[in-house]
């Protein structure tokens, strides 16, 4: 691969994309919000709770929390439910940029000109990838490391800190927050190359959250515990599924068509 027009193209989608104020929002103020969200729970639970005030958790959580506090347990089980919230910045932000990849350049006649010139249809697809994907890992990270340092002086107790630093928590930042950064550029692309409306591409692109709804409920119904087995099972699949968005997207991206049949 040239590297040099893989940047050239980043530099080109960062250039038109960042002039939208609706992706602006989507990229800083809505990761902001999902952080300051956990910090405003941190502190509204700072105070203590008696032992039947944990009652109420799920069985899996009190046996998980051993021999800490109530108010801890607490915190750590709320702030569980924000793991996937987290998880879910990578997903929401780069579909907006995604799904005008190619539709929206489809609309204003610029990628005819593009698809003409000597860059490879790999290079072209890693291009607008990684032009999606870098600002939602980039956001989620920065947020996430916000949050860390904040979290102690809005109340989380040290269990509570040693928790948000547990191998949990960082595989679901710093290694599913990615692959799912991927997932959701790879289906965007794949939808975007596929219809004519950048609207129509970036509503079907949605779709992705949808599962990550489901672990949310699921979560909070005691259905299911984010453990280290559970985030390793989750970062396999995850991989595997991003390897085969990435193939299927290059097989579907149909240059020839774009170039001699689009109108």
């Amino acid at each position: 691969m040239n590297w040099t027009r893989i940047q050239t193209i980043i530099d080109k989608e960062w250039a038109e994309v960042f002039k939208n104020r609706i992706v602006l929002f989507t990229i800083v103020l809505l990761p902001l919000i999902f952080t300051a969200l956990p910090l405003g729970i941190l502190f509204s639970t700072r105070g203590s709770l008696g032992e039947g005030d944990a009652t109420d958790l799920p069985q899996q959580m009190l046996a998980a929390c051993g021999q800490i506090s109530p108010t801890e347990c607490f915190q750590i089980y709320l702030l569980n439910q924000f793991m996937v919230m987290f998880m879910m910045m990578p997903l929401i932000i780069p579909i907006a940029i995604a799904a005008y990849s190619i539709v929206g350049e489809k609309t204003t006649r610029s990628l005819e000109p593009l698809l003409a010139t000597p860059i490879s249809t790999e290079e072209l697809l890693t291009a607008k990838s990684m032009a999606a994907a870098l600002p939602a890992i980039a956001a989620t990270w920065g947020c996430f490391i916000i949050f860390i340092a904040l979290a102690p002086l809005v109340g989380a107790r040290p269990a509570v800190f040693a928790g948000l630093l547990s191998p949990v928590w960082l595989l679901a930042i710093f290694v599913a927050g990615p692959l799912m950064a991927v997932l959701a550029v790879n289906v965007a692309i794949i939808i975007s190359s596929r219809v004519s409306d950048p609207r129509v591409a970036e509503q079907v692109s949605a779709v992705v959250v949808v599962p990550i709804l489901g672990l949310i409920f699921a979560q909070i119904a005691g259905v299911i515990v984010l453990n280290v087995q559970f985030m390793l099972l989750a970062v396999s699949v995850l991989a595997i599924v991003d390897v085969a968005l990435i193939y299927f997207g290059a097989r579907l991206f149909q240059r020839e068509t774009i170039l001699t049949k689009w109108k």
